[in-house]
């Protein structure tokens, strides 16, 4: 065997064993589609059916109407909206000090900064709720939106791109007579283009797959978000799989949207950032 022959048999085995890998992660997203065209009473027949007959499209209509589905796709549009301009401009500024500008203690600020990444998210759940409690905030867009406008790792992302840039341009601007804001807007942000759009694509998969904070700050059926309304269907004794994975589906379409407008922004970003290999 030739060495050609050899670099083209290992390439295939690992495409082979990448396709392999590919199909069964695209495994679970084929059965949620294929369930959610099944009637209830066949969900459990004989296995998976990967191709319904007849398929029940009206699994789709009854899954917006049975419960007020409207709302709580436009609840999770309003909260992951306002979490990715919260989380983009709280961490671009941030981001624009800790690379750009000098002031005493600033490295040894940013890594205490840095350090509440280890603190796990449950640890603050009861302090924030108690917060929106005495606020009066509780089952209002504010608990939702206002404790997950800033980010340490959009801050973290962003100065790891903004240290890239070249110091050149903004010594360029400072002669121009640019400000720190002037040289900020209309020098660093403008080139930092892909960083931004891998931040809010990250904001927005985390905000609108959110499900422990909404579920505990929200009482109301009109304040739940999707992932937490998705527990309607869910029942003591019986849970209606079909109607669940059709809104699961339905909830699952922006997601792929953002994902694919923005997935050439997304690699340019990881890339550059320096975060492929982390």
């Amino acid at each position: 065997m030739n060495r050609h022959t050899q670099t083209l048999l290992q390439h295939s085995l690992w495409y082979l064993a990448l396709i392999a890998v590919a199909a069964l992660m695209v495994v679970p997203f084929v059965w949620m589609l294929a369930t959610s065209l099944q009637s209830l009473d066949r969900v459990f027949r004989s296995g998976l059916q990967f191709l319904p007959i007849p398929p029940q499209w009206g699994n789709y209509t009854k899954a917006w109407t049975v419960v007020p589905f409207d709302r709580f796709f436009i609840n999770s549009t309003v909260v992951a909206l306002a979490h990715v301009v919260g989380q983009v401009a709280t961490s671009a500024m941030a981001a624009y000090a800790f690379a750009r500008l000098r002031f005493p203690l600033r490295d040894q600020l940013f890594l205490l900064y840095l350090g509440t990444l280890m603190i796990p998210a449950q640890v603050t759940i009861i302090p924030n709720f108690i917060l929106m409690r005495d606020f009066k905030w509780t089952d209002t867009y504010w608990a939702l939106i206002v404790p997950f406008l800033v980010s340490t790792f959009g801050t973290f992302l962003l100065r790891q791109f903004f240290l890239t840039i070249p110091r050149d341009l903004e010594d360029a601007a400072k002669i121009d007579g640019a400000s720190h804001f002037s040289i900020f807007t209309r020098v660093i942000l403008p080139l930092s283009g892909p960083a931004l759009a891998t931040l809010a694509i990250f904001v927005f998969l985390g905000s609108w797959n959110s499900f422990l904070w909404p579920l505990i700050v929200t009482n109301s059926m009109e304040m739940r978000t999707i992932p937490v309304g998705l527990r309607v269907f869910q029942g003591q004794y019986t849970t209606n799989y079909p109607l669940m994975m059709a809104a699961a589906s339905l909830a699952l379409m922006p997601v792929l949207i953002v994902y694919m407008l923005g997935q050439k922004y997304f690699v340019r970003g990881i890339t550059l950032t320096g975060m492929a290999g982390t």
